[in-house]
């Protein structure tokens, strides 16, 4: 079969089945006019890699499944071998969070001695990598209809890789650009009223969840990602190492952008303005898709892989 009946009953893009065979994931055969030819063995290794992804094992990491499945076995992990990287993968997942916990405890402990210093009575600290019940849900207001198909402006924002970046020259594929207000630091507290604004709350869970999912949305054609906001980029480089995000963030403090695409904001005290929670996909150097309002954002990545796979290029 050739790669787009492949790509079709497998529920994945042509770009997807090229990023494995980039990875040597699979070796199609080659026909005299050079073009790839896949089988029902192909189709079983894709089908393989997609559900473990959904595990939260990448790609990259599929080979002794797939060698399973190759050797003549009927699933990928009915192989020693295969059984040993489910092992390696809860023992990494394991000491991610054994180390959480540990940086967890030191963080209150630093927050306790510092506040028992500062304050008479302490206040207890908010967990921003979740979501409170009973959020409101933002309304659909109009504020970015404009935008699907607009030119980016050639504007460089500084990121926290130390890179100047241009989303106005972006070269090859598609990039996401999700803008959000500004992230919470534990024991430091977000604005008066935060949780009541409508689309507020939510910009840690939504970067751990383009991170959790950044494999998936490579292997859809993303060439890049990146967070944007208006904080300074050294508040947005601790994120970056608290959450080990993949991808970088952009600050954007003059609201360059946002002037440039009149793009929505909004205030909140101490903030005369912010950033709204709104996402672009862009490629060749146009806005191809918007997604406004988020909501919820901890599921967003998903949302937005979703869109992918559903509009190929």
């Amino acid at each position: 079969m050739r790669i787009g009946e492949l790509a079709q009953r497998a529920g994945v893009t042509p770009k997807a089945l090229r990023y494995y065979e980039r990875l040597g994931l699979l070796e199609p055969g080659r026909s005299s006019n050079g073009y790839r030819e896949y089988d029902e063995s192909h189709l079983r290794a894709v089908l393989e890699i997609r559900g473990l992804a959904a595990t939260g094992i990448s790609a990259r990491k599929s080979t002794p499944f797939l060698e399973c499945l190759a050797s003549g076995h009927d699933h990928g992990d009915d192989c020693v071998s295969s059984l040993a990287a489910y092992r390696d993968s809860i023992t990494e997942i394991d000491q991610i969070i054994a180390t959480l916990r540990a940086r967890r405890a030191l963080l209150v402990e630093r927050l306790d001695a510092g506040a028992s210093r500062t304050f008479t009575e302490e206040r207890p600290m908010t967990d921003y990598t979740t979501l409170p019940a009973g959020l409101p849900v933002p309304e659909d207001d109009g504020a970015a209809a404009h935008l699907p198909g607009r030119a980016l402006p050639s504007l460089a924002f500084r990121a926290t890789d130390g890179r100047e970046i241009d989303l106005g020259r972006l070269a090859g594929g598609r990039a996401i650009v999700y803008l959000y207000p500004l992230t919470g630091r534990p024991g430091v507290d977000l604005p008066e009223g935060w949780d009541a604004i409508p689309g507020a709350r939510g910009c840690s869970t939504e970067a751990c969840d383009f991170r959790d999912h950044f494999d998936e949305l490579a292997a859809e054609g993303v060439t890049a990602v990146f967070g944007m906001s208006s904080q300074h980029t050294d508040y947005q480089a601790e994120v970056v190492d608290r959450l080990r995000l993949p991808f970088p963030m952009l600050s954007d403090e003059q609201f360059l952008l946002a002037d440039a695409l009149s793009l929505p904001t909004f205030a909140a005290e101490g903030h005369d303005r912010l950033y709204a929670r709104l996402t672009l996909v862009i490629r060749e150097g146009r806005i191809e898709h918007v997604f406004y309002p988020i909501f919820p954002p901890n599921t967003h990545a998903q949302q937005v892989l979703a869109w992918l796979r559903e509009n190929p290029v």
